[in-house]
């Protein structure tokens, strides 16, 4: 298709993907705030060894050939790795609203009915949240500007499922970030 931005298609751990997205300039797009999607079908238990480059080919042919978009989500998460599909400096197509001024982030899983708290739910949870802090902190984007996919109000659905708490997925990423900066900023005692 004309117009097809490309994937990136590489998978990362997260300390990884924080190198890589420190490797990137944001110069033509820049993304005001993230919003959290899964992906429902596949759920887990469709995809029990997460995601793999095959998947990612799919992916990407099923959102240029049969959706004739110009891009997808610009990450898939599971409960191994992070995977970065439409490069991160350029708008995707996740959420009608918030396209062009929102990086989308995929979870594996059908948080309407799978656990989101223990399991392999949690370790996406907890990889998806590692994203989000990386993302945040390079873009300076404040976690409570996040949004849920459900909350677009050009979407019918309840994306990401209704065991995706916003305040408890904000609180872990501000908490993350404060873990992975501690003592970079001091504060001096008043004389």
């Amino acid at each position: 298709m004309a117009g097809w931005k490309g994937i990136v298609g590489n998978n990362y751990v997260a300390a990884s993907f924080d190198n890589y997205c420190h490797e990137l300039a944001w110069t033509a797009w820049r993304p005001s705030f993230i919003v959290l999607h899964n992906t429902a079908i596949p759920s887990l238990a469709q995809r029990p060894k997460g995601f793999t480059t095959e998947h990612m080919s799919g992916l990407e042919s099923f959102y240029r050939d049969k959706q004739g978009w110009k891009g997808g989500p610009h990450l898939f998460v599971d409960d191994r790795q992070i995977w970065v599909f439409t490069p991160l400096t350029v708008s995707g197509t996740h959420s009608p609203s918030w396209n062009k001024v929102a990086l989308g982030i995929e979870m594996l899983g059908d948080y309407e009915n799978e656990p989101f708290d223990k399991g392999r739910g949690l370790a996406v949870r907890k990889n998806a949240v590692s994203a989000i802090a990386t993302l945040s902190a390079i873009l300076g984007l404040d976690p409570h500007l996040m949004r849920l996919h459900r909350e677009d109000p050009l979407t019918t659905h309840a994306c990401p499922g209704k065991h995706v708490r916003k305040l408890e997925i904000i609180q872990e990423v501000q908490d993350l970030m404060v873990q992975r900066h501690a003592g970079e900023h001091p504060i001096k005692p008043v004389a």
